[in-house]
């Protein structure tokens, strides 16, 4: 992060923020974009996080930050995000949740995980109509399931579909910016 902040303060042209170990703002604005066309008002929705504190998850949370909605995080002891509602049980996290978001489980870290993967079962346990949104690269049977992916909840590669039309529109944006 300290390198992108370093180039964006000397460049004489933007610099866009793909994606950091502490940030993947592209990634989550195209999945934002995603869940407004599929979710008249999505930013009333609820959402859970499933994983460890790192750029997806800092990254959604931020996102509630700026835009309001609620936000929480289910994972085992060690792997919280600061200042977010934190679940150790999946089943009681996933009740009343609309958009359930997942990260890839490291590999050294999947026995941590064990009991954190979304299935439909959970799924089931959540609000009529929610979503996972899981962030790729996402494994089958890993932190989800066969069953989810294949199912009607699933809008993984529905969502992804939109990533390359949002970073053309931030890429847009920077060059109509009229701080140049």
């Amino acid at each position: 992060m300290d390198v992108i902040r370093a180039l964006a303060r000397y460049s004489a042209v933007p610099i866009i923020n793909a994606m950091t170990d502490r940030n993947h703002p592209c990634e989550i604005i195209s999945d934002m974009y995603s869940l407004s066309k599929i979710r008249e008002e999505f930013i009333k929705d609820k959402y859970l996080f499933c994983g460890e504190s790192g750029n997806i998850g800092l990254s959604w949370k931020e996102a509630a930050g700026v835009l309001g909605f609620e936000f929480s995080q289910c994972c085992p002891q060690g792997y919280e995000m600061e200042g977010v509602q934190v679940y150790r049980d999946i089943k009681e996290a996933v009740k009343g949740k609309d958009v359930i978001c997942t990260d890839s489980f490291p590999a050294d870290k999947l026995g941590d995980f064990k009991n954190y993967q979304i299935t439909k079962e959970i799924m089931d346990m959540a609000n009529e109509n929610a979503v996972s949104n899981p962030c790729p690269p996402f494994y089958r049977g890993e932190e989800v399931s066969e069953d989810v992916i294949d199912s009607d909840y699933f809008v993984g590669y529905q969502f992804k579909r939109f990533l390359l039309e949002v970073q053309q529109a931030i890429v847009i944006y920077c060059m109509l910016d009229e701080r140049k």
